[in-house]
């Protein structure tokens, strides 16, 4: 059963159908076909997609698309880039440790990586090559850098795994801070010592006066990151909620505060945000089915036997979830990786005595990894659409960063306070 299910989706894949399509009709095909130990008709089927997407938790998913799209569309981006740049773009590697940190800070605004490399990735290329790196090495530090928005919540990976596993987002956030600040200070580290050896020219001090401005400038939507992430922790609000009152304070921001949009442009970025929503929501859906055909045909229990053996440690579970979303996510959009795998090995982590944060750090850090990792990694794809660069000269500068990011992955399998100290 399992062998045909894949086979389906593989092929469905190879003739250039979206991920959703396979995703859905491969468990439909298996229960049609009766290749399931317990018949199924189509009605459960369906049920099965209606209760994908029918979790209350679901709906801050488009909540934060919208925030993020809002505070994209508007003049966020460029004043979190010029507080940074006040304070260290002086300094050897400062313009390459304020990118990291300002995709780190658009991170836990956005919640998306793809959007940090539109977002940062425009205006920072450009003042990355102003100071003399190769465009290879600022694009690679661009892609890698929006990493963080997979870790720094409100992730939308996070979310994903938390409604494939039924974790708590909200401690799913705050667990991801510490690991996120890890990647970034790993990255601005590295920054430092490369524009050392290159000799990058510095750029001009900025005043005191200068810094002031800017910090005025960037005050409020600094307060985004503390709203959302201080609510939860605080108990003030779910995570659901935060949502909510993520996008009141992105509206209050951009339109009535600093007045970059016009209430005009609402629908369109609302229409934006719609047809984003409306394709997480049919993975989540095509997710909860596959899920259902997996736990009902043992996979896990089968997988569990045929790769980790009777007595599997923790640590061999976690470097083979490890491995296997990894590779997953270098082919594959990390949302379906997560929404498919998370069901096969939730179940055997928990029974093992992983904690399910901890695990669920541990995926969505192989899926930020993986989403900047050849070949098929999507920031990768979206860098060199947003740049307009070959795919080749893209994934150059690469190779460092994913070093980093797998000797980090060796720390948090070895040291779960990384994940759950703040909990």
């Amino acid at each position: 059963m399992l062998t045909v299910m894949l086979g389906i989706m593989i092929l469905l894949l190879l003739l250039n159908f979206p991920m959703m399509i396979p995703l859905i009709v491969a468990p439909f095909a298996v229960a049609i076909l009766g290749l399931t130990t317990m018949p199924l008709d189509m009605s459960s089927m369906v049920g099965q997609l209606i209760t994908g997407i029918e979790s209350y938790q679901l709906l801050c998913v488009p909540l934060f698309i919208f925030a993020a799209d809002i505070m994209t569309s508007g003049r966020t981006s460029n004043r979190l880039l010029d507080l940074v740049g006040s304070f260290i773009g002086h300094i050897r590697g400062g313009y390459a440790v304020t990118t990291a940190a300002s995709c780190s800070m658009f991170g836990a605004i956005s919640g998306s990586t793809q959007a940090t490399v539109v977002a940062i990735g425009k205006p920072m290329r450009e003042r990355l090559l102003k100071v003399g790196y190769k465009d290879s090495s600022a694009m690679a530090l661009i892609i890698n850098s929006s990493d963080v928005a997979l870790l720094i919540p409100p992730s939308i990976g996070l979310i994903m795994y938390g409604l494939a596993s039924g974790a708590s987002i909200g401690k799913l956030f705050i667990a991801g801070i510490i690991p996120g600040l890890i990647v970034f200070l790993t990255f601005a580290t590295y920054s430092i010592i490369y524009a050392k050896v290159k000799n990058i020219p510095l750029a001009q001090k900025a005043t005191w006066i200068e810094r002031w401005q800017a910090f005025k400038k960037a005050l409020l939507p600094l307060g985004f990151p503390v709203l959302v992430i201080g609510g939860i922790y605080a108990g003030w609000f779910s995570a659901t909620e935060a949502a909510g009152v993520s996008v009141l304070y992105a509206f209050l921001l951009e339109v009535v505060i600093y007045r970059s949009i016009h209430i005009k442009q609402l629908p369109n970025i609302a229409l934006s945000t719609g047809l984003v929503t409306s394709a997480v929501f049919i993975l989540v859906a095509g997710g909860q089915v596959f899920s259902f055909i997996v736990n009902l045909e043992r996979i896990p229990q089968m997988l569990s036997d045929a790769v980790l053996g009777s007595d599997p440690s923790q640590f061999y579970i976690l470097l083979i979830v490890t491995i296997f979303f990894f590779v997953g996510c270098m082919f594959v959009d990390p949302i379906v990786v997560i929404l498919v795998l998370t069901p096969i090995f939730h179940p055997i982590a928990v029974d093992a005595g992983i904690s399910e944060i901890h695990l669920g750090i541990i995926i969505t850090f192989q899926a930020a990894l993986g989403s900047a990792t050849p070949p098929f990694g999507v920031d990768i794809f979206t860098a060199s659409a947003v740049f307009n660069k070959p795919y080749l000269e893209v994934i150059k500068g690469t190779p460092p960063y994913i070093l980093m990011m797998i000797l980090i992955s060796v720390l948090l399998i070895v040291f779960e306070d990384l994940s759950t100290i703040l909990l």
